[in-house]
This record gives structure tokens, sequence and C-alpha cells, in this order.
């Protein structure tokens, strides 16, 4: 029989040492491989299971080192979740100092970069190395509030001594992943944390919905961006006789003139201005604007066959293809998503169709318009290294697909039937 976060959080509230109790003997008898008195949330038990394929000590506070004051600093300048700090503070922490929470960041490489709420807390946080700049990655401290939810990319509550680390079983938190609103990319978890008596029923659902106000909030912004980008460029392009068009500093299109219009444009990390070969234009001239860039293609043509392709699943979050080529190479970050098909495609080379990859994501070969869409999403960026009827990788392109040390680690976050089934054969090899 399986426990609810609600009735455990409802007999926490009344009775918080037998819930800690309770919560332990299910721990111990887990981790010890006998059977436990009840058994572990579905999600818990999944995470204990990587935990201890990944080696992470359960007896064993491991510490990682914190980020120097002044690399903690830059990556909240350049974190896109410091725009939503005024979302997440108010929806959060005028009840944490209260009801005995902090309010923690983390970006999603899982560093701490903002802590805020009840001080005695933070004390408490500061003794279990909570502390600004740490490392709480799952695969480095085990199951917890921060870097569980980021493998599992969903609001997670970690009760007590459902961590899998024992220092940590004093402590409770309650996370929830942020992504892009644009591509699905992971930004960072938010999380909220206490002691164990302090938890409320409706905490998992509080802490998930001021996630999505905060993702809500970078769409707004995002969408006020481009707008004035927009502004920018309309006399620019009025000027100019031949094809162009104007992206933000992430590669969104903001205006366009004399070719198709695309959402999006894969950029280079470090792109400046110049003659650059672009994946989705060939060879191109880049010219900075206020907030983004002018690109036009070249006369010149430029090879784009694709010579080979690499998707790189080795981490638990993180994904990315990168494709190269005569012409030059570039990487893109995928969303869980997009994951998912490129590797369905990669093992699939003579291609699936739109029902087949329907019933391998969703288990429904109907729900083809949901993977046309998404798949359409993925040709804006893959440009022809990918083809359709069937869905499939152009023929030229060697494909490479980089898998984690421990298979059954793949994609740790997927539901999808065909990827459950890889992770299961795996299992059992």
């Amino acid at each position: 029989m399986a426990y609810s976060p609600k009735n455990m959080t409802q007999l926490a509230s009344v009775d918080a040492p037998r819930a800690a109790r309770l919560l332990n003997d299910i721990r111990e008898a887990a981790l010890a491989g006998k059977r436990a008195p009840i058994a572990p949330r579905p999600v818990i038990e999944q995470s204990w299971r990587r935990m201890r394929r990944s080696g992470v000590d359960p007896e064993r506070d491991f510490r990682s080192g914190l980020l120097a004051p002044d690399e903690v600093q830059r990556r909240r300048e350049e974190s896109p979740l410091r725009h939503v700090l005024p979302v997440l503070r108010e929806g959060l922490l005028q009840f944490a100092d209260v009801t005995r929470h902090i309010m923690v960041i983390a970006d999603a490489e899982g560093r701490v970069l903002w802590r805020e709420g009840c001080s005695p807390v933070l004390r408490k946080a500061d003794e279990l190395g909570f502390e600004l700049g740490a490392d709480w990655r799952e695969d480095v401290v085990g199951t917890n509030g921060v870097g569980t939810p980021a493998v599992v990319r969903r609001p997670v509550q970690v009760f007590a001594g459902e961590h899998f680390v024992r220092s940590q079983t004093s402590w409770t938190c309650t996370g929830a992943p942020i992504s892009d609103p644009r591509d699905g990319r992971l930004l960072g978890v938010v999380d909220l944390s206490g002691p164990l008596e302090t938890m409320h029923p409706a905490t998992l659902s509080w802490v998930d919905a001021v996630a999505k106000l905060a993702e809500s909030r970078l769409r707004e912004l995002q969408q006020n961006s481009l707008e004035q980008l927009r502004a920018v460029a309309a006399p620019v392009l009025a000027r100019i006789g031949d094809q162009a068009v104007v992206v933000d500093r992430d590669g969104w299109t903001a205006a366009v003139t004399g070719m198709p219009y695309t959402n999006r444009i894969a950029l280079p990390k470090s792109l400046s201005a110049g003659r650059r070969w672009l994946p989705a234009l060939g060879l191109s001239a880049v010219e900075p604007l206020a907030g983004g860039w002018l690109v036009r293609p070249a006369v010149e043509p430029v090879p784009r066959a694709a010579t080979r392709i690499v998707l790189d699943l080795g981490r638990p979050r993180g994904w990315q293809v990168t494709v190269s080529g005569s012409a030059g190479s570039w990487t893109h970050e995928l969303s869980p998503r997009h994951a998912e098909l490129l590797y369905l495609l990669a093992v699939n080379r003579s291609g699936r169709s739109a029902a087949g990859l329907a019933a391998d994501v969703f288990g429904d070969p109907a729900r083809t318009v949901t993977v046309r869409a998404e798949m359409s999403r993925v040709r804006r960026y893959f440009g022809g290294f990918l083809e359709h009827r069937p869905y499939r990788f152009c023929e030229d392109a060697a494909v490479e697909v980089l898998l984690p040390d421990d298979p059954r680690d793949l994609l740790p976050h997927s539901t999808a039937p065909a990827v459950a089934k890889a992770r299961e054969s795996a299992a059992l090899t």
C-alpha cells in the first residue's frame, strides 16, 4: 500500500514524531532490501533506485564545495530567474517566515543562487550545507526538493525520511521546476523547506502554482522584449531591399523581410558580428542591434549537409544535439519532449510515422496532432537534417547517441512507453 503526500502531511501536522518514525522505517527497510511496512511513493522509490545506481552513499553527508561569491553573483546576473524574483517572493515569502520555511531558488545545474525566509531555518539549512552556491543535484546529495524535481521535471515534495541521505531526514522540502515557456528548457527550481511539522497539505500545489506564475511572467517579459526589438528593427528593415531577419539574443524572431518566417534561428553560444555560418541560413552577415541581431543570408552558397549528428543524453538533464559538417558545427539544447522524440528517431533510423511516434510517446497512436506540432518545432531548428513522411534523420548523416553510464537512467523524467521499455530492457541485461 502506498501512502499519499496528503495523508502523510496530515499525520505530520498532528503527530510529527510518529510521521518521522514511519518514514524512517520505510527508508531503512528499503535501503536494506527488506519489505517496508508501507511502500514508498513511486517518485521517491524511483529516485532511491537512481541514487543506488549512481553510488550516492546514504550514510555520507557529501558536499561538493560552494561556488565563490563572485560566481554566484555572475550566475544570478545571467539567470532568467532574476526577472521573476518579485513573483516568487510575493507568492512564497509572505508566509515563509511565519510558517518557519525558507525559499530557495537554484539554477538548472542545481546550484543555490537565492535563499530567503525564516532566520532559524536558514541557520538549520547552513548546518545541512543548504547554502548559497551549494550543489544540490540529485546525483550529488541524494533525493531532495531541488535535485529531484529537476530530474523528473515536475513538482515533488520530499518528507523527512524520504531523503536518501540520512543527514537530511530531519528536513522536508517542496520544489517545482521553472522552465523557459518558449522551448521547455529547464531554468531552475524553486523550493520551500522547513521542519516536517510545518508542512501543509496544500504546500505542493502552492509551490507549483507560484512556479507557473513565474513562467507566465517570463512569457510576458519575453513577448515585451520581442515587441521592443521589433520597433527597433522596423526602420532598419524598411531600408533593406533584400532578405533579412531580426532575432533576439537567443535567436527568437522579432521581424523578417523577403524570406519565410521561422520562430527561431539556432545561434552559436558566443555569436559576434561579421560573416558567420548559421545552421538555418548558411553563410550570413550578422550585425548587432539593440537587444538582438540583424541577420542577412550571404550570396555565397555553403554546404549544409550534415556529416555527423550527436545526440547527448548522457546526463540527467541538459540534453543537447550537435550537428557537424563540412560547413561547420552547432549545438542546440533540447527540451524534455524533443529529447524523447530525437532519441526515438535515432533508434529507428528507417523512420516513424506520426501515429508511431504518438504510440511511442503517449501510448496512443491517435495523438498525431500533438506529435506533428512538436516535430514542426524540432524541424524549425533542425532544418534539412530531419525529413518527414516518415519522420527520420537524413540518410547521409551518421547519428550517434550518447547514453548514461547506466542505461536505466535514460531520460529519467520520461513516461513515454517506448523510453520506459528501453529502461526496463536495460535493467534485465
